[in-house]
């Protein structure tokens, strides 16, 4: 994609993107979102509802700038809606402004709108078409050329209101280039892509930075002309207003988002509609509710109430070009990913812990309509199986209960209320407790001392491996109490060191018999000793320092 781009350390991993992509053009590998060019009918909606700013639209600042360092005039074809990004700014305060950025002049891109509708009407009246779809849109003429290519004959072949308005510049000013400014990340692609028409694109955004950069103020003065109908193009209608309408063979309709026009391609391709103009638009609210537009200061009505406002009621004075002139052809745009089998996609689901089709939750966390759909995208090599929500939840789920199922340590959550919240099988032992419901909601004190809750709870130091006597249980324990700042809990774990602790009172009380016969038997045979010395006349000293090492020795075992 020349027109999006990705930050890769700012993707949070949200799958958002991919929630509100209509075509599903966005594919997951290693935790980061990528956009499918070959699939992507440049909506700009990834970049609208990104909440870490990853998506990012090329910014052509620098273009424009290298335009205007040569000699050849630069002339900017500004569209309609700026009247509803620059509240009370009309044509000729943008004209002053941009002449001081160093652009030869400006005009409206309306001027080419008149053009385009003025062919529409004729089409409609002269060549009997059964379903005319308009072409302003640059993201409907996408999604009918990658998805709808059956439906191609009925798209209008007219250029666009830019690129007429930008042809019409270079055919009344010699060498020169044109810059087209609107809400719209879409025309950056069609410009790209249609060459000979456009020389660069700037968003209303990348104008306002660089006017700011410049410390250029915009003048809050609007310039009424009651020719200039056309300035109505940009809202949800708008194309409808300028029109006659009056074949009455056809019938008239406005349809705005992308969701809305793939039902309407849907019917017209299940021969379902008939004899109508339709006019579509990829964005609700039609242009002023464009990506930029929408991301930065989304108001439809008021800026609906701008365009009306600043628009005429006749048209444009034009010279109508020839037919020949504003002709475009459109080509289908192949994109379709090897379709997998029945198979595949059943072991896939499988994979997905979707065993069987109660499994199948369709809950759409992971941005598609379906599980299935969700599978063949996995396959396409478009998702991850970890993108699964519910699928995710479970694992955990089990993975945690096993182990606190498992494990011989007695485990007891708390919220910070000292409620217990959760307890496991083995400190329902411990405490001699027969179901976790009979603990479940009340106070820790009804089971255990809560000294060192509070005490952990106060202070923000974990308690570890403290050993203690459960006097009412008859039991000792290991306890240590970790609070976590983050979910706001205290997790106790209980190490039931009773066996550990009888075996050591037992290993004392031998020791002290032990100690006790040795003192016994040290006595006796100093004694006796003595005895035998005072008949031998022999002095006991070293016999005395020799049992007394050994009662030593034992007394240390």
């Amino acid at each position: 994609m020349d027109c999006l781009t990705l930050k890769k350390s700012n993707c949070k991993n949200c799958y958002k993107c991919i929630r509100h992509c209509p075509v599903k053009s966005i594919r997951f590998s290693g935790n980061q979102a990528y956009i499918i060019g070959n699939e992507c009918i440049m909506c700009g909606q990834c970049f609208v509802v990104c909440p870490q700013d990853a998506k990012q639209i090329v910014d052509e600042t620098e273009k424009v700038k290298v335009l205007l360092q040569n000699d050849n005039p630069v002339v900017v074809s500004l569209a309609p809606s700026f009247i509803a990004n620059y509240e009370g700014v009309g044509i000729e305060a943008m004209r002053e402004a941009l002449k001081k950025l160093g652009f030869f002049d400006a005009e409206e891109t309306a001027i080419g709108a008149t053009f385009v509708k003025n062919e529409y009407t004729r089409i409609l009246n002269e060549e009997n078409r059964d379903i005319l779809i308009s072409s302003c849109c640059h993201s409907v003429n996408l999604l009918i050329q990658k998805y709808f290519p059956k439906e191609l004959p009925f798209l209008a072949n007219v250029l666009s209101p830019m690129q007429a308005h930008c042809k019409d510049i270079k055919k009344r000013i010699p060498n020169a280039k044109t810059v087209f400014i609107g809400p719209c990340v879409a025309k950056k692609d069609e410009a790209q892509y249609y060459e000979g028409y456009v020389d660069a694109v700037l968003t209303f955004d990348e104008l306002t930075a660089w006017l700011k950069a410049e410390n250029i103020e915009l003048k809050a003065q609007l310039d009424k002309n009651d020719n200039s109908r056309a300035r109505f193009f940009p809202t949800t209608g708008g194309i409808l207003k300028t029109m006659p309408q009056d074949n009455l063979n056809y019938t008239y309709m406005a349809i705005d988002g992308t969701e809305n026009c793939i039902a309407a391609l849907k019917d017209i391709e299940s021969g379902k509609l008939h004899k109508c103009f339709i006019e579509m638009s990829a964005c609700a609210g039609s242009c002023v509710g464009g990506p930029v537009m929408e991301k930065f200061h989304r108001s439809p009505v008021k800026d609906y109430v701008s365009v009306a406002k600043f628009a005429g009621n006749k048209d444009f004075k034009v010279n109508q070009p020839d037919s020949l002139t504003l002709k475009k052809e459109f080509t289908v745009i192949e994109h379709k990913l090897k379709q997998p089998s029945e198979d595949e996609i059943r072991d896939t689901l499988r994979q997905m812990g979707k065993m069987k089709p109660s499994d199948e939750l369709n809950c759409g966390s992971c941005g598609y309509d379906s599980c299935r759909e969700k599978a063949i995208a996995i396959l396409q090599g478009k998702a991850e199986i970890s993108m699964c929500l519910p699928f995710l939840k479970e694992k955990a789920e089990n993975f945690s209960d096993t182990i606190a199922r498992n494990t011989p340590n007695g485990l007891i959550v708390l919220n910070e209320k000292l409620e217990v919240q959760q307890i496991n099988k083995a400190a329902l032992k411990i405490l001699n407790l027969r179901y976790a419901s009979d603990i479940l909601g009340d106070q820790v004190v009804r089971i255990l001392e809560p000294k060192d809750f509070l005490q952990v709870l106060s202070t923000g130091r974990n308690i570890h491996d403290k050993r203690i006597y459960l006097a009412e249980y008859e039991k000792y324990v290991e306890q240590t109490v970790v609070y976590d700042k983050e979910y706001r809990v205290l997790l106790c774990i209980l190490r039931d060191v009773t066996e550990e602790e009888t075996q050591r009172e037992k290993k004392e009380n031998i020791s002290k018999q032990t100690v006790e016969i040795a003192d016994k038997v040290v006595d006796k045979q100093m004694r006796i000793v003595q005895e035998i010395a005072s008949l031998l006349g022999e002095t006991a000293a070293e016999t005395k320092i020799a049992l007394t090492k050994l009662k030593e020795s034992i007394s240390d075992e």
